[in-house]
């Protein structure tokens, strides 16, 4: 899985006050979780912005007052109005310990039903994964390939090594639907057999 580098600055105080100054300056508060003891710091909204606001998971290696973490986001917060990031939770990953992130899924293939002019309907578009740190991958992919019209491919077809799914085992993935068009030429080929 790809990493990214972020750096942080310790924070001395801890409150409302320094909180509403750390986002004034253009800083985001944060805090690590998971290790000996929670770590308070502040990073940079810029810094943020490449992990956010993109829909591939990244490790961040967090550097904090010299000291080089490997983590996750766990938590974010936003403003209400402007929907700017207000916090942010950080998970320390240990390589013994399996960790739960949600992972985007890629679909492959072409469907036959699609091409017989059925719709296809991605349900979900990620998973929640629950593996060791160096298991976890950029991407799952899910086949679609002879997928048909009322077909659809669902959690318990789907089978990683080394890998858990949380999501339950019923819920549909992607799914071929028929579109209207393919049902009113059905429904004109019926009235034409009469």
């Amino acid at each position: 899985m790809k990493s990214i580098a972020i750096s942080g600055s310790p924070r001395e105080n801890v409150g409302k006050r320094d909180a509403k100054e750390q986002r004034y300056q253009g800083l985001v508060p944060a805090v690590l979780y998971g290790g000996t003891t929670q770590t308070h710091f502040s990073v940079s909204a810029a810094d943020l912005r490449a992990v956010v606001y993109t829909p591939v998971v990244h490790f961040i290696d967090l550097q904090i007052a010299g000291v080089t973490s490997q983590a996750i986001i766990k938590d974010l917060q936003f403003h209400p109005l402007t929907e700017q990031i207000i916090h942010v939770d950080f998970l320390l990953l240990d390589d013994k310990k399996p960790v739960t992130i949600e992972i985007p899924i890629k679909l492959t293939g072409s469907s036959s039903g699609v091409k017989a002019g059925g719709k296809l309907v991605q349900k979900l578009r990620k998973l929640r994964i629950k593996a060791l740190p160096k298991d976890h991958l950029d991407a799952i992919e899910v086949s679609i390939e002879g997928l048909e019209v009322g077909k659809s491919v669902k959690v318990a077809e789907i089978s990683l090594p080394n890998l858990t799914i949380t999501n339950a085992k019923e819920d549909t993935i992607v799914s071929v639907t028929t579109s209207r068009a393919l049902r009113q030429a059905e429904q004109e080929a019926a009235q034409g057999k009469k």
